[in-house]
């Protein structure tokens, strides 16, 4: 098996883009790698996709929002710093059009209805905007490293669709014609369209309504003079996440559908050429005495039972049986996956008894993630 370097990684990226399914500490493992990389000496950011509250919880905020807060209590001494956000869709969505629009039109835009709607909870919206926030980050100068930690769902690889998915929207046959009556402008527009667009246009009216169809045509006139901006970042963004300093870290647990998970998501960034610097398995679980067979365990503990023995050792050695038990069953699992993917390097964590909350329980994990366990090599 070959071995993740995370020490490495985190030395020479300039992009980490964290990616797994759901309840295998994803969230945790971006917190410990940032937080390392920061007190490693160099200036970072870290950026959830994810909702959920708990990598500001982690770090000792009360709340994360679209802009980096510093992270207090960081060891700065080798010269690193570490700030943490949460992507807002639409904040981000508004500091764009008022940045890249004329100040007429981004207020047209930005009372628009659809726009409103649009900028909240529009399909791919959400993705688009990860590429937005990133890219603005890279472009800072601001940061070394941007860790990003994606959503907890195989639509955490979406973003990597958003400049195709933008493009086929802009370029659509459904945006020209929505174009048609704002360019052409007021009653001169009713004499040039074709009988067709009426039809069309009235079947349109009566499915969404007179008033949304016309928010969505004054809403795609006043954005046009920004398309070409989306896209290209979008584009510059795409081609980011491909080139040398990026590296994608699929998070997993050693369990059949986690790892199974980890699978699509290593093929995916294989398909699309992403660099890929290797799998983290966490709440890996180890036993210290590995001489010791769960079925003498076992067998050691029915004696100790059936002599009135202590209870307590007894209970002791059916625990560890069932610890070294699950700890079989883990390894079985993670070597499966080592032999379909046998060039990924792996890295394993050791679960812990509880939550992670406060920085130093992030430097332990960060600490066992740079000094990982290679159990399957031996």
């Amino acid at each position: 098996m070959k071995h993740l370097d995370i020490d490495a990684t985190l030395d020479s990226a300039r992009i980490l883009v964290c990616c797994g399914s759901g309840g295998v500490g994803k969230t945790t493992t971006a917190a410990a790698l940032a937080l390392r990389a920061a007190e490693r000496g160099r200036r970072t950011v870290v950026l959830t996709i994810d909702p959920a509250r708990r990598l500001a919880q982690s770090m000792g905020l009360s709340e994360l929002d679209n802009t980096p807060l510093r992270v207090v209590g960081v060891d700065d001494s080798q010269g690193g710093s570490l700030d943490a956000m949460m992507l807002d869709m639409k904040r981000t969505f508004d500091e764009i059009v008022l940045t890249h629009a004329e100040p007429s039109k981004a207020q047209a835009i930005l009372a628009n209805p659809f726009y409103q709607a649009l900028s909240s909870s529009f399909a791919g919206t959400q993705e688009y905007m990860a590429m937005e926030k990133l890219g603005q980050l890279q472009a800072s100068g601001d940061y070394d490293l941007v860790v990003v930690d994606t959503p907890p769902t195989r639509s955490a690889l979406d973003f990597l669709d958003a400049p195709q998915r933008l493009t086929t929207f802009l370029d659509g046959r459904m945006i020209r014609l929505l174009l048609a009556p704002a360019k052409a402008g007021g009653k001169a527009y009713l004499k040039v369209v074709s009988a067709g667009f009426n039809v069309f246009t009235g079947v349109l009216t009566k499915i969404i309504g007179a008033g949304v169809l016309q928010d969505v045509s004054q809403f795609v006139a006043a954005l046009e003079t920004m398309f070409g901006g989306f896209r290209e970042r979008a584009q510059a963004t795409y081609d980011l996440l491909k080139a040398p300093g990026t590296a994608f870290v699929v998070v997993a647990a050693p369990e059949r559908d986690a790892l199974r998970e980890a699978a699509y998501f290593v093929e995916r960034l294989a398909a699309e050429r992403m660099p890929l610097a290797g799998l983290v398995v966490n709440r890996v679980h180890r036993s210290a005495v590995t001489s010791l067979t769960p079925e003498t365990s076992l067998a050691a503990a029915q004696s100790l039972e059936q002599s009135g023995g202590s209870p307590l050792a007894a209970a002791v050695l059916r625990l560890h049986a069932d610890r070294v038990q699950l700890a079989g069953r883990e390894q079985r699992l993670e070597q499966r996956f080592v032999s379909a993917h046998p060039d990924v390097p792996v890295v394993e964590v050791a679960a812990l008894p509880g939550d992670v909350h406060d920085l130093a329980g992030l430097r332990a994990v960060g600490a066992d993630l740079a000094g990982g366990s290679q159990a399957l090599s031996a």
